[in-house]
């Protein structure tokens, strides 16, 4: 397989000037002299997936963290946590010194005409009933499909109900469709469990970096300098198999890759945006709100769709 045809076809990639100037400070005092990036885990499957148990899977994404050092953030969508399973996938990244944080009970889209806001505030408490027993809770809160509500009454409604709970917005700087490319993989391993999956692991490496590329390039120039980035993975077989790949490829080129409650210190967190509806990643909202990028930026900014022309080509 030739590698380069996935540097060819990053969709919409912005140039990076590249240049190390001297630029704000985060919260912490320090200033990221090169692009800096957290890792997040989204939902919590309870699944054994083809010939990999739960216990396995899980297991290997823990020990992928674990070889780089790294904490991350896993926001549990609680509908299947209260079973014996859940309670593993939830204590075992406890135990591992993860952080354990808010993704609602059902996974509803507050986007919704179908959802109400006194609906979507339920969601959060309930959930928040399940995980704040544990000893690594972390009061952050991460929206559905990143939709914030497309309404001023959703929007502003929520965001106080966040603030009179004591929560804060579980932002992502860098959106990107890993759970796509997780839903071919499993597919392949269904359909003949020795498949090579190797263009998987080179698709997810390459995808995932070309993604953080572009938006690290919206938000240096909108803030000139290299913010913390939080970037949306999911809990799922891709990144239990690939994740120690994605992580070194980030290290080989220059990244710098810390602890995603560490991310959440830089000062571009406690910025709130009026678009209306609200939502995508944080850098793409101030993207949008600015009104300099139109030309780059796609709504939804993120999605499955995006990869399936070259994940046909390439016959993954």
């Amino acid at each position: 397989m030739n590698k380069h045809i996935y540097t060819k076809l990053t969709f919409g990639v912005l140039t990076i000037l590249g240049l190390i100037i001297c630029s704000p400070k985060n919260s912490v005092g320090q200033v990221n002299a090169k692009p800096t990036i957290s890792f997040t885990f989204d939902d919590g499957s309870i699944d054994d997936i083809g010939s990999y148990k739960l216990e396995v899977w899980n297991q290997l994404l823990l020990d992928n963290l674990k070889k780089h050092k790294l904490k991350a953030i896993l926001f549990s969508a609680g509908g299947n946590k209260s079973t014996a399973k859940g309670k593993y996938v939830l204590s075992s990244w406890n135990n591992a010194g993860h952080f354990i944080a808010n993704h609602t009970i059902s996974h509803p889209n507050l986007n919704s005409k179908n959802i109400s806001l006194e609906s979507f505030k339920l969601e959060l408490t309930q959930n928040d009933a399940i995980i704040n027993k544990y000893s690594n809770y972390l009061p952050y809160f991460r929206f559905p499909y990143l939709k914030e509500g497309n309404t001023p009454e959703k929007v502003n409604g929520f965001r106080q109900f966040l603030q009179e709970k004591g929560y804060k917005n579980g932002h992502v700087t860098i959106d990107a469709s890993d759970w796509y490319v997780d839903s071919r993989l499993v597919k392949r391993l269904k359909e003949n469990p020795k498949a090579d999956i190797t263009g998987f692991r080179e698709f997810y490496k390459q995808h995932l970096f070309n993604r953080a590329i572009f938006y690290d390039s919206l938000s240096y120039q909108m803030t000139n300098r290299h913010i913390n980035h939080v970037m949306l993975l999911h809990h799922n077989l891709v990144g239990a198999l690939f994740l120690d790949d994605l992580i070194q490829h980030f290290k080989d080129n220059g990244w710098e890759v810390i602890d995603a409650d560490k991310a959440y210190q830089d000062t571009i967190f406690q910025t709130e945006i009026d678009n209306i509806p609200a939502g995508e990643s944080l850098i793409w909202a101030l993207a949008k709100k600015s009104g300099k990028f139109n030309n780059v930026l796609r709504y939804p900014a993120e999605d499955g769709d995006y990869e399936k022309p070259l994940m046909d080509k390439l016959g993954l």
